[in-house]
């Protein structure tokens, strides 16, 4: 049975992995902050790996290295408990590199992206066990202009600004639906 350790410790070593990614980009010092057996599950696309010899090579070949110029996490909200941390934020970039663990195949576009994000970290001691991140790939594509949302119950950016601001007015996807 591995360590139990408090929720600021848990806090800090997902702050500090996310920073060897995102900051420092040395996908060497991230693999480090997670367990021999660990994987990586981009949900909506199965992009990823497991163990370190896998996830190494997605964080050196397919991450780190097609991460747009102007990527950003916009922290929205934190749940720290159980061994884990979940974390729901909004990630922003323009599409200014082809991002193979995103969108495998599509060349850049140059358009913008706002997309809200879940990922969820358990741990294992003071190691990350996986991270499993989720999103909705129906709105990347729209906002990347991929999917015409005409006719479909898909939304583009506007999804991230009710996402961030629940004060925003619903969608029109279900027609007078709102009303009295």
């Amino acid at each position: 049975m591995s360590e139990t350790i408090s929720d600021d410790e848990l806090t800090r070593l997902w702050e500090r992995h996310t920073e060897l990614e995102f900051a420092t980009k040395d996908a060497a010092a991230t693999i480090a902050t997670m367990t021999p057996d660990s994987y990586v599950n981009h949900v909506p696309v199965s992009t990823g790996g497991r163990g370190t010899d896998e996830i190494f090579a997605f964080y050196s070949r397919h991450f780190i290295p097609k991460m747009p110029a102007d990527a950003a996490l916009r922290q929205f909200c934190r749940t720290v408990g159980n061994g884990r941390v979940i974390d729901e934020f909004v990630f922003s970039f323009t599409h200014d590199v082809e991002m193979d663990w995103m969108l495998p195949g599509i060349p850049p576009t140059y358009r913008r992206v706002e997309i809200p994000m879940v990922a969820v970290v358990p741990f294992d001691g003071d190691k990350i066990a996986c991270e499993r991140i989720y999103w909705d790939q129906a709105s990347v594509l729209v906002q990347i202009g991929l999917l015409d949302p005409q006719g479909l119950p898909v939304t583009g950016v506007e999804q991230a600004r009710k996402f961030e601001d629940p004060q925003q007015p619903p969608n029109e996807l279900m027609g007078d639906a709102w009303e009295g």
